[in-house]
């Protein structure tokens, strides 16, 4: 690097150091950390705390065990620092309280750095949770690394008063398309639940496979399991396996929500088991990836006698209140029987205790105000809003600024482009409350960030097509709006290359990102 800029960053170093004052808003940009989502509040007041190898870790309250756990565990891997977690008020410590009463919300939180220590308080565990993921980025990258680095190990001094906008910010991972391990899906939900990401939806049947074993239809697995896309290799989660990830997302304050997809895209059901299809004969096992061409049979018994069954089964393993019906791109199901449909499995759904959430058409049923539909489709929008009508919530991830899976530019080797080119940028400008006309911010549950898998195949691949767009979508669910500008967020986004290489990510490059 020329001498003359290394002076420039230097300088700008210095400044954002001995600068003092509250930053809410793009104002951040000019004296605040770059932290990602952006904080509703951030005050710099020019005082430094460094860790050192006595550094501990003093929970005031048990609401604070797993915020602690969790920063323990990454303080002690990168550092080599015993780190112990002590019980009450100590000076020179890492403080996490949560005693309630602070006005903060489920999620927020309060955390103050000065040359002292470091408070972290909440009105919540969760708070604290989301807290323990700022403080981690007031940290250098390499608090990052899988093993013990050297130091110095400075937090930078500030006070941070924050809150999300909106109380769902997701990620969905398609698994039907190809197979992910549970270790795979837990490295997604770790990497999410760094930018405060609270619900991770599971994706868990398609028609080129079927993921999630339900025990009173075992052939679904058993046959339905074995295909992906293109031949590869399939696979299935058995219900421990299911319940392992939805324990592994529930002690990072994440929600799983599991879909089934139906009437359409649902091959590999119907391969599996032949009476689920209207002549009586089972289709064969689907490896390509067109859409459109499979349905359940809505006008027999059978098909809501096995979506019971299904239901069941999943509502007894999932804590979280939705079960995800799909509903998207039912092209083979008439739109009366379509109609029919989604009202009778509602049904189902309620009656094990359960909100049904689905893609935007579920919008043009009569959908209960309980449900929640989510937006896709850019040229399909009236659905949406039949929704909103209806009193339901939606969740916005428009496919033309949220789907990672989406190419970054023509030449990107994965991926697809039938939405949209999307990168960095295209990614992160667009707003939840404006995306959809006629749906206003009141009607907005929050955003969500699908990837979809018909081209990746590995974690690498996962990695590189959501980082680093993911984060963007996380401050658009988290940040306040008038707060957030791309001239802004390029900057702070550009701090966190280092990051996603100290954790082996092999993350896309965009030249749209000033990259330190």
């Amino acid at each position: 690097m020329p001498l003359a800029r290394r002076l420039a960053i230097l300088t700008s170093i210095a400044g954002l150091v001995v600068a003092c004052g509250t930053t809410t808003g793009s104002a951040a940009k000019e004296r605040g950390p770059r932290l990602v989502p952006l904080p509703a509040s951030v005050t710099v007041n020019g005082e430094t705390f460094t860790l050192g190898k006595d550094v501990r870790i003093a929970q005031r309250t048990s609401a604070g065990a797993t915020a602690a756990s969790a920063l323990a565990k990454l303080l002690r891997r990168s550092t080599g620092f015993a780190v112990p977690i002590v019980q009450g008020q100590e000076d020179g410590a890492i403080v996490l309280e949560a005693t309630g009463g602070q006005d903060l919300g489920p999620e927020g939180y309060r955390l103050e750095v000065t040359a002292q220590g470091v408070s972290l308080v909440a009105d919540t565990a969760e708070g604290l949770f989301r807290g323990v993921q700022t403080l981690r980025q007031l940290l250098p990258a390499k608090v990052e690394s899988a093993t013990a680095q050297k130091g110095p190990w400075p937090i930078a001094g500030v006070r941070i008063e924050d809150r999300p906008r909106f109380p769902y910010r997701g990620v969905m991972l398609d698994v039907a398309r190809h197979f992910f391990t549970v270790a795979e899906v837990k490295r997604y939900i770790d990497l999410a639940a760094a930018y405060k990401i609270n619900t991770f939806h599971l994706h868990l049947t398609d028609d080129q496979g079927w993921r999630i074993a339900i025990k009173s239809w075992p052939l679904l697995t058993a046959t339905g399991g074995k295909t992906a896309v293109d031949g590869d290799p399939g696979g299935f989660y058995t219900q421990a396996d299911y319940r392992d990830i939805v324990a592994y997302a529930k002690r990072r304050f994440i929600t799983v929500i599991p879909e089934i997809d139906t009437p359409g895209h649902t091959n590999a059901a119907l391969a599996s088991y032949a009476k689920l299809n209207c002549d009586g004969k089972a289709r064969k096992p689907y490896t390509g990836t067109d859409v459109g061409f499979s349905s359940l049979c809505t006008g027999e018994d059978i098909t809501y006698r096995f979506l019971d069954d299904v239901i069941r089964e999943l509502a007894a393993m999932t804590p979280g209140p939705y079960i995800n019906i799909g509903g998207d791109e039912a092209l083979s199901t008439k739109k009366p029987d379509y109609q029919a449909f989604v009202a009778r499995v509602q049904k189902i759904v309620h009656k094990y205790g359960k909100r049904m959430m689905g893609w935007e058409e579920i919008g043009q049923a009569a959908i209960t105000k309980d449900s929640v539909a989510e937006h896709w489709n850019p040229d399909g929008v009236e659905h949406a809003v039949e929704a909103a009508k209806r009193g339901a919530k939606l969740v916005m991830a428009p496919a033309n600024h949220a789907y990672l899976d989406m190419k970054y530019t023509k030449k990107t080797p994965l991926g697809q482009d039938w939405a949209a080119i999307v990168e960095v940028r295209d990614g992160y400008s667009w707003d939840p409350a404006t995306i959809v006309k006629g749906v206003g911010e009141d009607s907005v549950l929050g955003v969500e960030a699908p990837l979809w898998t018909e081209t990746l195949k590995t974690m690498r691949d996962l990695e590189f097509m959501a980082y680093p767009r993911l984060p963007g979508i996380a401050e658009i669910g988290w940040s306040r709006a008038d707060g957030r500008s791309w001239s802004d967020y390029r900057v702070r986004l550009a701090a966190h290359g280092d990051r996603w290489s100290a954790q082996g990510i092999d993350f896309y490059r965009s030249p749209q990102i000033p990259w330190d």
